[in-house]
């Protein structure tokens, strides 16, 4: 296969924005080498080094790991790392900022809520005062165990979840679903004890009560973590808790 198309290039048009200039937003069209092995994070690094250095966006591992490079690509949170040119070739590509976060500049947005909502569910093992913790000892897993939880814990916060939520962009307050699917990580870890403390959060109103299931979550998820089944496990979980303190006289408890 030729590592050329026949005309040699393809169009991107990138969402530049600089609010400390008091510039409207725009588009800005770029002609770049067509290369079939390339991503679009290739051509835009393309676009930084040789056409104009100007353009503002994050970018780390190129290897689908850090989740840094996320970006709507023709309407469609995707990581930059993972969309190649001739998924799209011949027809222009849109590439803006995800959805349903403030930009700061260009294809950067703030993560300041996301990063105030994950500190919120603890996302770490939690143990109860007077017991050993982690760190001081061995707490065998068995393949059982750890399967219960590991795909949760693929989560790379890359916020393309948050980014295709119709629920996140219409109501900010909703904890969203990375951080949910994070808590439910842990609340399935058998050295955990903290799911207690996380469910103060999780199934408040701003937590799992506010998603409606349409699972744009989990199907945008590069690493299949299935956040959207994470919520509905979270929204079961709360409802035995539900039934057990209200319905049974003794709480669920003997």
């Amino acid at each position: 296969m030729a590592n050329n198309a026949p005309n040699g290039t393809i169009r991107l048009e990138i969402f530049r924005y600089s609010p400390d200039k008091g510039e409207e937003p725009k588009f800005q069209t770029y002609e770049v080498p067509f290369r079939e092995e390339w991503v679009v994070l290739d051509a835009i690094n393309y676009i930084k080094d040789e056409l104009d250095g100007t353009l503002t966006y994050r970018w780390s591992c190129r290897m689908g790991v850090c989740g840094s490079c996320g970006m709507m690509i023709n309407g469609i949170p995707k990581l930059s790392c993972a969309a190649f040119l001739r998924e799209y070739y011949p027809k222009p590509i849109r590439v803006e900022p995800l959805a349903n976060f403030p930009v700061t500049r260009d294809l950067v947005i703030q993560l300041d809520d996301f990063i105030g909502k994950l500190k919120s569910i603890q996302p770490w093992i939690v143990r109860k005062d007077g017991e050993k913790p982690v760190s001081e000892g061995v707490y065998l897993q068995s393949p059982a165990e750890h399967a219960r939880f590991k795909d949760f814990s693929m989560c790379i916060n890359c916020m393309l979840c948050y980014s295709a939520c119709p629920v996140y962009g219409l109501e900010k307050e909703f904890l969203g679903p990375a951080a949910i699917a994070l808590a439910q990580r842990y609340n399935m870890d058998s050295r955990d004890q903290g799911r207690s403390q996380r469910q103060e959060v999780v199934a408040s109103h701003e937590g799992i009560w506010q998603c409606t299931f349409i699972g744009e979550c989990s199907a945008v998820c590069p690493k299949h973590v299935d956040p959207a089944a994470a919520i509905q496990q979270a929204k079961l979980s709360s409802t035995i808790d539900w039934f057990q303190e209200v319905l049974w006289p003794w709480g669920g408890k003997k």
